[in-house]
């Protein structure tokens, strides 16, 4: 009885008309904000629209297409928050002017802020709450819900950022160092306020040693970028001996990232044990490392392309790339025209032997015509033989390369220990030498003359 009155439905309505009238429209209104406030929207939205079908010039007209959007908003499900959205973008078409438009769009933005899934989910709920908050951010700048739209953007931005850093993890893990080069400098570019920023250019450096000397420019650039804009990371001392080992510039450290750093640090919000626990179970994204402060960026997620990808084929449009012309030399061919004709042989002289390139040293071997005649006279068990010799052969020559990797990257890892050592031993030595100590001053306060040159 007491769920059927309402009791412990009631929840106080957010935009109410405090004037006092007895109007039908004004009337009509307060019943079905009543309705709201109890939980029973279906009532609710019947007054309203009968309000807004019946007294098409009322002064409630805006407050009451309003309403409709909110008592489908508080009804919830996958439905009413489909069908409060619809209703906020018409409200904010209607009267873009009033100041309930900026709560409107933010309402929007939480209506998908609330459907987000975690991280390796579907990103559709992520990708609209993030277009709709920015939204907000560039249509209402001076809104009072600026701010908090500006939080759920960072928040729904840490969420599509570790996807990426997921997928490039993985493509790492299985030994596509391109294609994990290819997100981790995405994600680095798109979202540098991403709780894992440091360790996603860590990571991107590591994918560019793997795939060779040819990007050694790009895995510089990635320490660089982690000793200048992420000063408290852990990996900043890595990456300023892995600069000196290779012979770059180390950058200094930005003070506005460094400052920004120690705020993050400081007001970290840390999940408690049972959220921790509960958080398995849950659909909804841990947002509790995400920034609490800087600018959240406004420009959409786009995929580049690989840095292994050659430029013609990474920029196929570029004029002259894929043409073909067709010039005679000198411009003129009559010469050509009256020549000796070489197109053929008139007179039925046979033309000269070829003689043959003289052989270097770096040419490759020919193949021998005779392996295919020696291949089908073969038995089977000896084809057998013969594929597994060949096999052999070249499972050989991928263990002494990758020997010689492994040999190579660990003279780089004592060479970089050493560097450290070398570094640590300059910094202790610096503070143990002691400073030059002043002369004392003579008792009467005046400083000692200064020696005379002879």
């Amino acid at each position: 009885m007491l769920l059927n009155g309402g009791i412990f439905h009631r929840k106080k309505y957010a935009n109410p008309i405090t004037k006092d009238t007895q109007q039908p429209d004004k009337v009509l209104f307060d019943k079905a904000i009543n309705d709201i406030e109890h939980g029973r929207f279906e009532v609710a939205r019947l007054l309203l629209q009968n309000l807004i079908n019946t007294y098409d010039t009322s002064e409630y007209l805006a407050k009451a297409k309003l309403a409709i959007a909110d008592a489908w908003f508080r009804e919830g499900g996958s439905h009413g928050l489909a069908q409060a959205e619809a209703e906020y973008k018409d409200f904010i078409l209607f009267y873009p002017a009033m100041e309930e438009a900026a709560e409107a769009q933010e309402k929007v933005c939480d209506i998908h802020y609330k459907q987000m899934d975690k991280a390796d989910r579907d990103p559709k709920h992520a990708l609209l709450g993030e277009q709709e908050c920015k939204q907000l951010i560039t249509q209402f700048p001076n809104s009072k819900f600026a701010p908090l739209a500006q939080q759920k953007l960072r928040d729904i931005q840490e969420v599509l950022a570790d996807s990426e850093f997921r997928v490039g993890t993985l493509y790492q893990k299985k030994g596509s160092f391109p294609a994990a080069a290819n997100r981790f400098q995405a994600m680095a570019d798109q979202f540098p306020l991403y709780s894992k920023a440091d360790e996603a250019l860590w990571q991107l450096a590591e994918s560019y040693h793997r795939m060779g000397d040819r990007f050694e420019n790009q895995q510089v650039l990635a320490y660089q970028r982690i000793v200048k804009d992420y000063p408290l990371s852990i990996h900043v001392e890595d990456a300023r001996a892995q600069l000196e080992v290779m012979k770059r510039g180390v950058p200094e450290a930005d003070t506005v990232a460094m400052a920004r750093m120690k705020f993050e640090l400081e007001n970290r919000t840390k999940p408690g044990k049972l959220s921790s626990f509960w958080g398995i179970f849950s659909s909804r994204p841990d947002m509790s490392q995400a920034a609490k402060a800087g600018t959240p960026p406004m420009d959409g997620y786009r995929p580049t392309i690989p840095a292994s990808v050659p430029p013609a084929a990474a920029n196929p449009g570029v004029p002259g790339t894929n043409e073909i012309t067709v010039a005679v030399p000198g411009g003129d061919s009559g010469e050509i025209d009256k020549g000796k004709e070489v197109r053929a042989n008139p007179d039925g002289a046979q033309a000269p032997p070829a003689t043959p390139a003289p052989a270097t040293p770096n040419a490759a071997k020919a193949a021998d015509p005779n392996d295919a005649v020696k291949q089908a006279s073969m038995t089977p068990a000896q084809q057998k033989k013969e594929y597994q010799r060949q096999l052999k052969q070249q499972q050989d020559a991928v263990k002494k390369s990758q020997t010689d990797r492994k040999k190579k990257e660990a003279e780089l890892q004592a060479k970089i220990k050493e560097q450290k050592k070398k570094t640590k031993a300059r910094q202790d030595e610096q503070k143990q030498e002691p400073k030059p100590s002043q002369p004392p001053a003579p008792a009467g306060g005046q400083a000692p003359d200064p020696p005379v040159k002879q």
